[in-house]
């Protein structure tokens, strides 16, 4: 199952290979290994492409008294911070780090409703770098929980990302684990909790969107 979002690469993609397998046969018939090479890298791009944009069913617990992880890849964060484009005030941020290969799909790691939503231009720093989550394209989304109050996540591209896709828009009631968009290539996002929330990962701990909890209020 692919995302909706990766239709016009995989379509583009699939174009190129068939492209590339055409001419390579038609035009490099003297040369089995120039043919041959082609047409393998060709493969491997659209193998790339696809398992890029794969986006695998998961059913999801929605629980009430768990923040869970709104993407797949590796927590490369967890400490005090100063949040200061909406709370303006200390938080804990939880960041997870999508490497190319990791499935891209964000997912809301809680249900409530959606009291902020803003895009915001900016650079293509490396998604690890410090400054990332203030000066790289990225989109804030405040999340009002019952049991949680206001929680941030803040989807932030990398170096290669060129797209963020973001479907919270401020009046939206939204389900815990359900699609809240996908950054194209490679990035980063950062959760914003209340001091205090007790954290249930670790730095270096591999996470799943939708699977993983991150916090959990007792």
């Amino acid at each position: 199952m692919f995302h909706k979002e990766g239709t016009p690469s995989i379509l583009l993609a699939i174009a190129f290979t068939a492209t590339a397998l055409l001419l390579s046969d038609y035009f490099i018939i003297d040369n089995f290994w120039l043919t041959k090479s082609i047409q393998v890298i060709a493969f491997l791009l659209l193998i790339t492409v696809l398992q890029f944009f794969r986006n695998p069913k998961r059913t999801v617990e929605i629980n009430e008294n768990h923040i869970i992880a709104p993407v797949d890849g590796k927590v490369v964060v967890i400490e005090e911070v100063y949040e200061s484009e909406y709370f303006k005030d200390k938080r804990i941020q939880v960041s997870i780090f999508m490497s190319p290969i990791n499935v891209h799909v964000t997912r809301y790691g809680l249900s409530g409703l959606v009291k902020f939503s803003k895009y915001h231009p900016g650079k293509f720093l490396v998604a690890w770098h410090p400054k990332a989550s203030e000066e790289n394209e990225r989109t804030t989304v405040v999340i009002e929980n019952k049991t949680f109050g206001a929680i941030l996540y803040r989807q932030i591209a990398g170096a290669l990302a060129r797209r963020i896709v973001n479907y919270a828009q401020e009046g939206m009631q939204v389900v815990q684990g359900t699609d809240a968009g996908f950054i194209k290539f490679g990035s980063r996002v950062d959760v914003f909790l209340p001091l205090g929330t007790p954290i249930n990962v670790v730095l270096n701990q591999k996470a799943i969107g939708g699977k993983t909890i991150i916090a959990i209020k007792s």
